[in-house]
């Protein structure tokens, strides 16, 4: 067998094992993600209820649901977007149109990665310290901020990088026509990108669908229905770490309920986001 034989069978046989090795890795990590969706789909499907949606968490020992948590993450997940979403998108654009190589530019992107990589507990003890603090009480409005720090950067990720792919010759024809740069990041940029940034947005409420630290500095809990977010709110994600931690069987099957709850909304968001960048691309 020649020289140039001996590497071409050598090369297919490295080939070949980081082949296997490389399939063997991402069985077992589908395996792990199977066997974790299983656990929380029969654990959680058994413990859904009617009930899960019309009554309110329970004492120990008495029959419940999730709706006043169901509807405290809703209410601050909504306002949290609210907020994040023009900032975001605002942002985005100026990194992607107005500043691009400047300085400042630059600097933005730098401490947008930071919060984009942070953990979300650092952002829950900020505003622990500049809301909760000054006001002396939890409230759904400190945890609407903490969320929206949370999704901002995603926002502005997402953003920025969907309007760099409007291809320049949009731009050169509507400059050629004298369209103001506003005008044309309006009515042609952000309607090119519309798809992306809406993909952006979504991922940022699936990223603070689970979210639990920020909250429990900011927002804690509540065992009551209140629509006053200017007072402690109950959240799914903080329920589910105090009933899960609970000793109580009841707790614990409302726990396993609300996580599949968040697993799934989070899932559909996720398929949906997708889809709007299939349809994009």
């Amino acid at each position: 067998m020649s020289n140039g034989e001996t590497l071409l069978a050598r090369r297919k046989l490295v080939n070949l094992v980081m082949m296997g090795l490389c399939s063997g890795a991402a069985g077992l990590a589908i395996l792990v993600l199977a066997l974790i969706l299983w656990h929380l789909v029969s654990r959680g499907v058994s413990a859904l209820s009617p009930d899960i949606f019309t009554r309110t968490t329970p004492p120990p020992g008495s029959p419940g649901g999730l709706l006043n948590p169901i509807l405290g993450s809703l209410a601050m997940s909504v306002a949290g977007i609210a907020v994040a979403a023009p900032l975001g998108l605002l942002s985005g654009t100026y990194l992607a149109e107005y500043g691009r190589y400047s300085r400042v530019a630059q600097v933005v992107r730098f401490v947008n990665d930071i919060l984009l990589s942070a953990p979300s507990i650092i952002v829950g003890l900020f505003v622990y310290s500049v809301m909760v603090v000054p006001m002396s009480h939890f409230s759904g409005w400190a945890g609407a901020a903490a969320l929206a720090l949370v999704a901002v950067p995603v926002i502005v990720r997402t953003t920025e990088d969907v309007l760099r792919m409007v291809p320049a010759t949009l731009r050169e024809a509507a400059f050629a026509l004298g369209v103001p740069y506003w005008r044309f990041i309006v009515n042609v940029a952000w309607r090119a990108a519309k798809s992306g940034i809406v993909t952006g947005i979504l991922l940022a409420v699936a990223r603070i669908s689970g979210e639990t630290a920020p909250l429990l500095f900011t927002a804690l809990n509540n065992q009551f229905l209140s629509t006053d977010m200017n007072g402690p709110t109950a959240s799914l994600p903080v329920v589910i770490f105090q009933f899960a931690m609970s000793p109580y069987r009841d707790w614990q099957h409302l726990a396993w309920a609300g996580a599949l709850l968040v697993s799934a909304t989070v899932l559909l968001i996720n398929v949906l986001a997708r889809w709007l960048a299939r349809q994009r691309s």
